[in-house]
């Protein structure tokens, strides 16, 4: 077959192709056209998942006829100064979007530049513009894409239903709305009930502020403030105490100079940075910016910019490890499991107490699900007055009828008394023991209940990571050199990283062709299979920029070993062990939950209590 030029047509609608994959996609673009135009709000709106209508205005710069024109080209776009694509400062630039958009959809754009008398107005139908004209609209731009994909059939069997597309759209604006919190954004359509954004504040305050509106009020109470910065990269944000995860890892966004990715270098920080805090099926919520010079990400490795490539992945890497560790560890005793909240709201009481200025009760025979046959207590609104439940309804003799003497026996536990300087102490002052695993500790305005083993699992574990960053990792020599041997690329790779491998306790040499000699491993795993290990790190070296299995296998064994060497559920302690132990976990980072990501310990404010029991 001979070689010929495509028409513009087809070229367009294959251009379509790499931009254009979904509803989502029409949005994503033009929002962030909005965005790159200083727009203060964006209006968005669907109709049929996205399909049928979209339609975005912006009080943005807007654009006079000549731009508007051009604006429906291949490969125009304001977005570029020069022709350095190093210097990306905004975040549409490959000028694809509204040419592409206008070959498979019916494509409506009107605008006003703030130097024009009046706005301008071009249609695009399957690629066909049309004149510009005159239009009527206040500064800025609204876009209209209506059936989308009706030039090209085949791609609507390829799009999901109404309510997932609309889901789809909902996630791209929630991405850039948090992006970008100074502008106002709403988000309406026959699929779901109109969503505003309002402009937040500047700063971290009104950063937080548009997460919680977004990611929810958890989120909001429980954001823990992270930041680090080192050669002019810049990682800040807001991740959620250890204790609020989800069970997958779209809780996590990420953004580069202020756009949207999902980059699997950031994402395994994170998950590095929560590996002491969390289970192995649990994933955090986290919020991170990464600022840094243009010149040092590319932006221009995916066609709907989704994905970047840093030239120093291993700074940014370690930067937000930091980060999130140093934030941690910060409010290391602060955990949404710790929360009163969370344990009030396990609690249902069987029976509401009457209101208080209820009227007599009344038992009106109702069948509910839970009791079929049982009565059910209904309270009439009336004047309060004292009644059968009241107390001030007894008379003295009355309530000689209930009095049932004192106790028959002593069932109190042996409790400790409190010591007046403790109560003032975070954990406070332990008062007795319950179940032999559990430790009650009496605060000024509360209690605490703590689990022994738990705690002390973690108290353990970080002193096993303060010895290895004191001491190192201490060595043991084989008597007899372990040989392994492997494919002689892997042998190279291994040889190549001699020097990091020995920083953590494991020493190796060549030992001729396709073979490594094991003479020293890690003490701290004891008795270990030298070539089974070797084997693991070198399966996962296409992964690793730095020895990070080994140094996951090290802590996993600390865990381990913390684990076994704490105080077990079920042993007794002695008042003055109970009170060491609270008192070294107010000492002890991470405290507030185990290496496995559970609560050390609940508290509960006097409040909370009084809750409980319908005092308040």
């Amino acid at each position: 077959m001979p070689v010929r030029q495509l028409p513009e047509q087809i070229i367009n609608r294959i251009a379509a192709g790499e931009v254009v994959e979904r509803p989502a996609s029409v949005v994503k673009e033009l929002v962030e056209n909005a965005i790159d135009a200083g727009a203060h709000r964006i209006d968005i709106f669907t109709d049929g998942g996205g399909r049928r209508t979209i339609a975005i205005t912006d009080d943005g710069g807007g654009m006079t006829a000549a731009d508007l024109a051009l604006a429906v080209e291949r490969h125009a776009t304001s977005k570029l100064d020069d022709e350095d694509l190093l210097q990306i400062r905004t975040l549409g630039f490959r000028g694809e979007a509204l040419p592409s958009i206008g070959s498979v959809a019916r494509l409506s754009i009107t605008t006003r530049h703030r130097s024009e008398p009046h706005a301008w107005a071009i249609n695009v139908d399957c690629g066909d513009k049309s004149d510009i004209v005159p239009a009527a609209l206040n500064q800025g731009t609204r876009v209209e894409v209506a059936d989308l994909f009706h030039a090209t059939p085949a791609r609507l069997k390829f799009l999901k239903t109404d309510r997932t597309e609309a889901e789809a759209i909902r996630e791209v604006v929630r991405r850039l709305a948090m992006a970008r919190p100074d502008i106002a954004f709403t988000l309406a359509g026959e699929e779901r009930a109109p969503v505003t954004w309002a402009a937040a504040l500047p700063g971290a305050p009104g950063q937080l502020t548009r997460l919680g509106d977004i990611l929810g009020a958890d989120f909001r109470s429980h954001a823990i403030a992270v930041r680090s910065e080192r050669e002019h990269v810049v990682v800040e944000g807001f991740a959620a105490a250890p204790a609020l995860t989800r069970a997958n890892a779209l809780g996590q966004y990420l953004f580069v100079n202020g756009r949207p990715v999902r980059d699997k270098l950031i994402l395994g920080a994170v998950r590095a940075a929560y590996a002491d805090y969390l289970p192995r099926d649990r994933h955090p919520v986290v919020a991170l910016f990464v600022t840094l010079d243009p010149r040092e990400v590319d932006a221009n490795v995916h066609p709907a910019k989704t994905e970047v490539r840093f030239r120093n992945a291993g700074l940014v890497r370690a930067l937000i490890i930091h980060a999130l560790k140093e934030g941690l560890a910060r409010e290391g005793r602060r955990t949404a499991a710790n929360d009163g909240g969370a344990t009030i709201a396990a609690f249902r009481p069987a029976f509401t107490p009457p209101r208080p200025n209820a009227g007599p009760m009344n038992w009106d025979w109702q069948r509910s699900p839970s009791a079929p046959a049982a009565p059910v207590p209904r309270y009439d609104d009336t004047e309060a007055t004292p009644t059968a439940y009241s107390p001030g309804a007894f008379a003295e003799p009355m309530q000689a009828a209930f009095d049932v003497g004192g106790p028959r026996a002593d069932l109190r536990l042996h409790e400790q008394p409190a010591a007046p300087d403790l109560l003032d102490r975070p954990l406070g002052a332990a008062r007795t023991q319950i179940h032999d695993t559990y430790i009650v500790s009496q605060t000024r305005d509360g209690l605490v209940i703590v689990d022994q083993h738990a705690a002390h699992e973690r108290i353990v574990y970080e002193r096993l990571k303060a010895s290895l960053a004191t001491h190192g990792v201490q060595r043991q020599i084989l008597l007899i050199p372990d040989i392994v041997e492997l494919d002689e690329a892997t042998v190279e790779s291994l040889l190549a990283r001699t020097d990091e491998l020995a920083s953590f306790g494991l020493a190796i040499e060549s030992f001729g062709p396709g073979a490594v000699a094991v003479r020293e491993t890690p003490s701290l795993l004891g008795k270990i299979n030298a070539s089974a290990l070797l084997r693991d790190l070198a399966e996962h070296m296409e992964e690793w920029g730095e020895a990070l299995p080994l140094e996951r296998r090290l802590m996993h064994v600390a865990a381990t070993m913390a684990c076994h060497g704490s105080v077990r559920a079920g042993r007794r302690l002695k008042p003055e062990e109970m009170n060491a132990l609270l008192r070294e976990m107010e000492d002890t980072p991470n405290s507030g939950q185990c290496n496995h990501g559970r609560p050390t310990y609940v508290e509960l404010k006097l409040a909370d209590v009084e809750k409980l029991f319908g005092r308040r």
